[in-house]
């Protein structure tokens, strides 16, 4: 009975870590497809982003419906469309949809997902910076955290040069990998899908294109952080929702001004189609809830920590597809930047530590002296 309990904890500690490994790989799949689109049957990055998110939101607008529905909401609440909060929803949509998937997509035409996955693993480094420039953040170099996170911007950015500026020769599979039976699965999937396309290959504007969607990302990130403080009665899913449609709204508005032509905005009932739908459903809503589930059983900064493993896909994807897809200098670049990554996470768990130290203490001292200023404390913490 001792060991069959046992067996069963064992497994509920693989579970998070199996799943979120299968999502990265599902990451790198969907993106390595998309990048197959774009190249092979010119499908726009621009309506593919229209189509996905349009599709992503009804999918949350559907969803929202059902479980979080309006006639749930107390009338303590704060009312969802109130100026304030359509303001910010307006920029969430336009900095974390509208201005970042274009970036992301028109970079990943111009690249491939090892470009990808290097220049996500560079959202740490831009985030911080931000909390600096914006004066977030204290500028402690006696504290380790922020040792860390300086550390860790540099690595990054040393490794986004390397990726950018280096290539070195292609890395191709031994001949004992080359005679193995996966292998030769992988090159016949290399027949229908591009990792990397010489012919549309721009590296440096790719990068720089994913470097702003990174950018765009971090402003989306302390939009969203401020909107929860300041609206911390609304559900989290209505705000996902609304934010999404906005900005699959101002995506439609861009992307008629960008393509006019009709033809690019007819899907054919083929393997993009599926692909669109494969995103929405993935990118809209079962990541976002598988991540969420992982969160509630490890805490905030499990998932982040299987960012990385996007770089393994990628390679393992970009050296077996075909012969001639990945170089010696992307990959050492992307590692660099994963350990950057790393090294600045560190830094923030850390920095999120001592700040649960301060409010413990903080806390019960307010306990011992006050028992009525508890409860502010505890909507303070809840809002952040």
């Amino acid at each position: 009975m001792m060991e069959m309990i046992m067996s069963g904890f064992k497994l509920m500690e693989m579970l998070p870590f199996s799943v979120m490994v299968v999502m990265e790989g599902c990451t790198i799949v969907l993106t390595i497809w998309a990048k197959t689109a774009m190249t092979d049957y010119d499908m726009s990055p621009f309506v593919f982003v229209v189509y996905t998110h349009a599709l992503s939101s009804i999918i949350l607008l559907l969803y929202t419906f059902v479980f979080h529905c309006r006639s749930t909401r107390s009338a303590t609440q704060q009312p969802l469309f109130s100026s304030g909060l359509f303001v910010r929803c307006f920029l969430l949509g336009f900095t974390g949809i509208a201005v970042s998937q274009n970036l992301a997509f028109l970079g990943l035409s111009y690249s491939s997902p090892i470009l990808v996955c290097a220049m996500g693993l560079m959202l740490p480094t831009f985030s911080f910076l931000l909390s600096i420039i914006l004066r977030r953040t204290k500028t402690d170099w006696r504290s380790s955290s922020f040792q860390g996170k300086v550390i860790g911007t540099i690595i990054s950015i040393m490794g986004a040069i390397v990726v950018e500026l280096y290539k070195g020769p292609y890395i191709r599979p031994s001949a004992v990998l080359s005679s193995s039976s996966y292998l030769v699965l992988f090159q016949k999937a290399g027949q229908y899908l591009v990792f990397s396309s010489a012919a549309t290959e721009h590296w440096v504007l790719g990068g720089i294109l994913l470097a702003g969607a990174s950018v765009s990302v971090s402003v989306w990130n302390i939009i969203q952080m401020g909107t929860m403080k300041l609206y911390p009665e609304v559900e989290v899913m209505e705000v996902v929702s609304y934010y999404s449609l906005l900005g699959t709204i101002q995506c439609v508005i861009f992307s008629l001004f960008i393509e006019r032509s009709l033809s690019a905005w007819k899907i054919k009932l083929n393997m993009d189609l599926l692909l669109i739908v494969l995103t929405a459903c993935f990118g809209g809503l079962v990541r976002s809830r598988v991540h969420n589930w992982c969160m509630s059983m490890k805490g905030t900064h499990y998932v982040p920590m299987f960012k990385p493993f996007g770089i393994v896909f990628a390679t393992i994807f970009g050296v077996s597809l075909s012969a001639n897809n990945l170089h010696y200098g992307s990959v050492l670049g992307a590692v660099v930047t994963g350990v950057g990554y790393f090294t600045i996470m560190w830094g923030q768990t850390r920095e999120d530590e001592d700040e649960q130290c301060v409010n413990r203490n903080g806390q019960s001292h307010l306990e011992s002296t006050n028992s009525e200023a508890k409860v502010p404390l505890l909507e303070e913490e809840i809002g952040v």
